[in-house]
Formats: C-alpha cells, sequence, structure tokens
C-alpha cells in the first residue's frame, strides 16, 4: 500500500512539473525570438524552471517546435501551426483507436490493455494529448498503467474519454 501511495506522489509531482515547464516554454517561444537552447534555457532558469539540456532537447521535441527562417538574420524556434498541430493530434487519436482494447480501474489505477506491441503508442498519445486527469502512463508490451489526478473518479475520466475518442468502445 505504501509503495503504491510513494508511486502515485511522484507520478503526480513529476507529471506537474512537466505540465508547468512545457506551458512555459511555450510561453517563452510564443513571446519571444528565441535562436538558440542556451538562450532558452537562461529564460527558463529566469522564470525559477531549472532543467538540463537534455531534458529540454526531449521537451522541444515532444511539443512539435521547430526552428524557422526569420527572413535575414537566421532561425528562432517556432511551435507548430494550429492546422499542423490538428493533424499530429488526430494521428494520435488514431493510434489510440488502433490500439486500445479495455480499461479497467481500481481507484485512481487504470490499466489499459492494448494489442500486443501497442501499448507504448498509446501511452504516448495519452501523454502527448495532455489529458489533465491523467498524472501519467507507463506502457509495458500490451499494457499501460494510468495514474488519474488524486480526485478524479474513473467514471468521470471515462465520460471524458468518451467525448474525446467517441469511437472507443468503453
Amino acid at each position: 500500500m505504501y509503495f503504491y501511495a510513494y508511486i502515485s506522489i511522484f507520478i503526480r509531482c513529476k507529471m506537474n512539473e512537466k505540465k508547468y515547464r512545457l506551458r512555459i516554454i511555450k510561453k517563452l517561444i510564443k513571446e519571444n525570438k528565441i535562436d538558440s537552447q542556451e538562450k532558452l534555457l537562461a529564460m527558463l532558469e529566469a522564470e525559477n524552471v531549472a532543467i538540463t539540456q537534455a531534458t529540454l532537447s526531449r521537451d522541444l521535441k515532444l511539443i512539435k517546435v521547430s526552428k524557422v527562417s526569420d527572413g535575414s538574420k537566421g532561425y528562432y524556434y517556432s511551435l507548430l501551426e494550429e492546422e499542423l498541430q490538428k493533424v499530429s493530434e488526430e494521428k494520435y487519436i488514431m493510434d489510440i483507436n488502433r490500439g486500445f482494447l479495455t480499461i479497467n480501474f481500481s481507484g485512481n489505477i487504470g490499466i489499459i490493455r492494448t494489442f500486443s506491441g501497442h501499448a507504448n503508442t498509446v501511452a504516448l498519445a495519452l501523454d502527448t494529448l495532455e489529458i489533465d486527469e491523467i498524472l501519467g502512463t507507463v506502457a509495458g508490451d500490451d499494457t499501460v498503467l494510468i495514474v488519474l489526478q488524486e480526485k478524479i473518479t474513473s467514471s468521470d475520466f471515462l465520460k471524458k474519454l468518451r467525448e474525446r475518442f467517441p469511437t472507443l468502445d468503453l
């Protein structure tokens, strides 16, 4: 019991920290012309967000940041345009639809069963789609462990899934 409580707290802290960090990175990129990771790291530090360059690289990839030309002085970071983000989101939804079999809960811990080899893809899609009710996911070969936020019930979460993924057989 204590082990599960510790894991739940650890995942909650890490996921909340990550969501906050990603939100700050997006804000900084939208509001500034940033041409290097070093500058972005310095700006994050000024926002009291301390991360390594390796973590920043992974975050930039996760939120689909690219470098675009400003026409004269070089390249700067830019977020994916809304239309491209929509296409990207549709691909993640297709990944969930393609791999999903069942979902069951015990408290705020859920198990998603997938077709063999699809668990990682489903977990990545859930993480990338930033479903606020999910603290975190852990994927195996055909199973995804999901941990829900403290006050979210399984029925609330299933209702949200039905709204967001109407083609899933829940």
